[in-house]
């Protein structure tokens, strides 16, 4: 499965999709990036006069490119994506640095483990100066959806 398909997959549209490309994908994890327009919703009031991504935009960016979209590439042909998702179900972050709008971010995920339905990887988040914004853990359930 190529970087394109694994997009095409994936289960998110704008205003709340916050992966832009994967630069790198395998069995042990992921590169991506996103860039974060100015118009976005959340900057009109987190913080007034002083524009800042929100803690949990970045905890989902993270989620997105570095366990959704790897979670799908592990899946392959298994994930028919009106049949599965992959959700999160815990993570433990370490903001560093803030994040304003127009800034790029590259996202790098890496496997911990695999297996019985559960994904958990190490990611980081970077900003284009190669400064580490954020840090930590991610896990996540694939899960079947049952509400269709």
């Amino acid at each position: 499965m190529n970087a394109q398909q694994i997009l095409e997959k994936l289960p998110y549209s704008k205003p709340f999709l916050f992966v832009d490309e994967l630069l790198h994908i395998d069995e042990n994890g992921v590169k991506g990036t996103y860039t974060y327009a100015e118009e976005l919703d959340f900057y009109k009031g987190h913080f007034r006069d002083f524009p800042i991504t929100p803690g949990v935009i970045l905890t989902e960016t993270m989620a997105q490119i570095g366990l959704v979209c790897l979670g799908i590439y592990l899946l392959g042909d298994q994930n028919t994506h009106a049949k599965t998702a992959v959700v999160m179900t815990s993570n433990h972050i370490d903001f560093l640095k803030p994040v304003f709008p127009l800034e790029k971010v590259i996202v790098t995920s890496e496997k911990v483990y695999f297996r019985f339905n559960k994904l958990s990887c190490n990611v980081k988040m970077e900003n284009e100066a190669g400064e580490i914004v954020c840090k930590g853990t991610i896990a996540g359930m694939i899960t079947e959806k049952s509400h269709e």
